[in-house]
């Protein structure tokens, strides 16, 4: 059974050796409010499409794995309340689709389905990873384990702040992830430039990128890259301002007992309460940055392979 249904623009793309760009959808179901959330959706594919790449949104959507959205399917997902829309992960991305239901992807679903349709290039906001108290409560991120052994270029603004960032790196590290930091040093921490952490790997332009790609897969080593796209200057929200806000909002998650993968979601929604609406905007800002920089990689990536 086929359970992958690609729009017409990917199809050609895909026909044609053209650039591909992958979306998830659980930052428009799960991410961000309506209307907010469609407009950066749209915005985000036209980035992607000025950039000379074509955009692959990804959702399942009665049981129908779609790669690619029309603007008709775009809407209802964006306005269908995330008590109706599955988070989908490795997990329960295979449940999802057999019982016709519909969900959004995560990083790790997405980086699945991108594969299946043969697109090798995603961008996101951030990616998931070690969460806080991992050492008690062992909750960390099957994103960091979908990067090890699926081979998607995956661009974020790093792992999100509200996460262990030196443990999520220590672990890409020992599950063997490339970890680039893009024209910097530093890993950069989502809403922040800077983390404090050196990145392990710096490269400067796409092409550079897109080369080492193709030449893990001649090498034949397994897994993705992530690379990490510092947020634009005049949208960053410094380190020092973001970290009590996130301490706070962990805190409220642990005083109201969220967990598992509410926890995501909750944590975003109250840091937008505590800097009323200033980390809403910064996450739009870093998406639409990523996407510029996806398709660049994309563009790069499909003339090593003409």
């Amino acid at each position: 059974m086929n359970a992958i249904e690609l729009s017409p623009e990917v199809a050609r793309a895909l026909d044609n050796g053209a650039p591909v760009v992958a979306l998830e959808s659980t930052i428009i179901t799960h991410g961000m409010p309506f209307p907010q959330n469609l407009e950066m959706a749209r915005n985000v594919e036209a980035e992607i499409r000025d950039g000379g790449a074509a955009p692959a949104t990804i959702a399942v959507i009665d049981g129908r794995i779609r790669v690619g959205l029309d603007d008709e399917a775009m809407q209802a997902l964006a306005k269908t309340p995330q008590s109706q829309v599955m988070k989908l992960s490795r997990a329960d991305l295979a449940v999802c689709v057999a019982t016709g239901r519909t969900g959004a992807t995560t990083v790790a679903a997405t980086m699945i389905c991108a594969k299946l349709a043969g697109i090798e290039v995603f961008a996101t906001g951030g990616i998931g990873g070690v969460h806080r108290g991992a050492e008690n409560s062992f909750d960390i991120s099957a994103d960091l384990q979908e990067l090890a052994q699926t081979p998607v270029t995956v661009i974020c603004a790093g792992a999100k702040a509200i996460l262990d960032l030196s443990k999520t790196l220590e672990v890409l590290e020992t599950l063997g992830v490339p970890v680039i930091a893009y024209g910097q040093d530093q890993l950069p921490a989502f809403w922040s430039r800077e983390s404090g952490l050196k990145a392990p790997l710096r490269m400067d332009s796409a092409a550079e990128i897109a080369r080492a790609a193709a030449m893990r897969k001649t090498l034949g080593i397994p897994g993705g890259q992530l690379v990490t796209n510092p947020i634009p200057v005049q949208a960053e929200i410094p380190r020092a301002t973001i970290a009590p806000i996130v301490d706070q909002a962990l805190a409220d998650a642990a005083r109201h007992r969220i967990a598992a993968k509410a926890v995501t979601p909750y944590l975003l929604q109250r840091i937008f309460e505590l800097t009323e609406g200033r980390s809403l905007e910064a996450n739009i800002e870093l998406v639409l940055n990523n996407a510029r920089l996806g398709a660049k990689i994309a563009a790069e990536l499909s003339a090593i392979t003409d």
